[in-house]
């Protein structure tokens, strides 16, 4: 730790990166469906703990007696084609059609896994920085 003149305490340590982690009633259920129906892998594995992994997303499912059903897990993809092909596979559980937002700049629908938690499935519709390590 480090003093700053604003009084403030500036820390030097590097985070790596960031794990959500949502309380699932239906783990078995929950984790595969992100791995069979989603492409989701495997990161870790705890007891009654799975985190898995999609790009820079990591979701941790914590087996537990009540599901956090508020979450909105957004995957997305570099072409709306991707988009599609997810929404042909995911037609039983996805709750709208494909569409271009354009307040948003995307291209995205919805759906709901096992327990009823929302997910998205988007491209961007414009250029994105580049995802790096701070």
């Amino acid at each position: 730790m480090t003093p700053v003149p604003s009084g403030r305490v500036q820390y030097t340590a590097r985070m790596t990166g960031g794990i959500v982690f949502l309380r699932t009633a239906r783990f078995d259920a929950v984790t595969s469906f992100y791995l069979d129906r989603i492409g989701m892998s495997v990161w870790l594995e705890q007891p009654d703990i799975t985190i898995l992994r999609h790009g820079n997303l990591l979701v941790g499912f914590h087996r537990q007696p009540t599901a956090d059903l508020d979450a909105l897990l957004t995957f997305f993809y570099d072409t709306r084609a991707e988009v599609d092909a997810m929404h042909a596979k995911l037609n039983d559980i996805a709750t709208t059609e494909p569409k271009e937002n354009t307040t948003y700049r995307i291209y995205n629908f919805f759906g709901q896994d096992p327990e009823g938690r929302k997910i998205e499935f988007q491209h961007f519709s414009h250029p994105l920085p580049p995802i790096t390590a701070d």
